[in-house]
């Protein structure tokens, strides 16, 4: 297992994980249903919604094989699959210099990705400070639609 922690620009209210050849962007995919769930995929990329447009801790573990799921500590907890045939997958915020951002080698194929959101009642009043951060979970997988594990209470 590796762990990369990150501090990420969730601008536009969101961050992705991408395939670094992937060419498909996130536009079309942000529908009504993709943000109620917090997750918006394409073609060699996942969304991850938000719930600050500021600067959010993201965790991203890469694992063997699926993880237990830990439900009981996080507010909303999604999944969904990616294909990253080039090897390399690109974590940013959607407004990143795409050259500089971090990127992660993996064994090229499928991978599931577990999405987990913690603190998401936190925020301040003006929705620009509170403890909200997120956990992404890849390990090699089978090809699946997004999905919503645990739904998240808002206030």
């Amino acid at each position: 297992m590796s762990t990369i922690e990150l501090t990420l620009f969730a601008d536009y209210f969101q961050f992705y994980l991408q395939d670094e050849s992937a060419e498909e962007g996130l536009a079309d995919s942000w529908t009504e249903e993709a943000t109620n769930r917090l997750l918006a995929v394409a073609s060699g990329t996942i969304g991850v919604g938000t719930v600050r447009n500021m600067d959010v801790p993201v965790t991203i573990e890469v694992l063997d094989a699926e993880p237990i799921l830990d439900a009981a500590r996080w507010d909303h907890i999604t999944q969904c699959s990616i294909d990253v045939p080039s090897g390399k997958l690109v974590i940013a915020g959607c407004t990143d210099y795409f050259p500089d951002a971090k990127r992660i080698h993996v064994s090229p194929g499928i991978y599931e990705a577990r999405i987990s959101y913690g603190a998401l009642n936190t925020l301040s009043e003006d929705r620009l400070d509170g403890e909200d951060h997120y956990r992404v979970q890849l390990w090699p997988g089978r090809t699946a639609l997004p999905s919503v594990l645990k739904q998240r209470i808002t206030q």
